[in-house]
């Protein structure tokens, strides 16, 4: 029988997510006028990274349900592309997180990702699949096609029950 752990959500910033990826928000990020001076471009937010000559940047919609009840008990990850999520109809999202390598289930993280607010995985972060925390929740997502094995599974020891309260 599997034991659980509980996970108290973090709130989501450039500086805690960075080990893992790059927080897609405008708050805090590079900006200039564009078109005349209508339109403000939020400038570079986070870079698709790519491993082989002949894959592509392709953009997807995913629609999500959520996780009920919310316990993990899968992390995965895609060693040979970035991964983008982000939210088309303001849903709150968790971003489960361990760092890339050899997975430690000790160091998973949870992350509290607002509606307005979006996430890149780096290439070979850990990552739980899509966790939105409402029913048909769109997300338009920028990741890698291309030759070679792209996803890793792994089965957790230790099932995470993620917390939002303290969020």
């Amino acid at each position: 029988m599997k034991q659980f752990r509980r996970l108290v959500a973090e709130p989501l910033t450039r500086e805690a997510f960075a080990p893992f990826g790059d927080v897609i928000d405008t708050d805090g990020a590079e900006s200039f006028p564009i078109n005349q001076g209508r339109t403000e471009r939020f400038h570079a937010l986070s870079t698709v990274a790519l491993s082989g000559a002949t894959d592509r940047g392709i953009l997807s919609i995913f629609r999500g349900q959520p996780l009920v009840p919310l316990e993990l008990d899968l992390m995965e990850r895609h060693p040979l592309g970035s991964q983008s999520f982000i939210p088309m109809n303001n849903v709150d999202f968790l971003a489960v997180v361990a760092l890339p390598g050899d997975f430690d289930e000790s160091a998973v993280r949870v992350f509290l990702v607002k509606g307005h607010q979006g996430v890149t995985y780096h290439a070979g972060t850990w990552h739980a699949p899509l966790l939105p925390l409402k029913a048909d929740a769109d997300y338009l997502v920028v990741d890698r096609k291309g030759p070679g094995q792209n996803c890793d599974e792994i089965n957790l020891q230790q099932v995470i029950r993620p917390i939002l309260a303290a969020v």
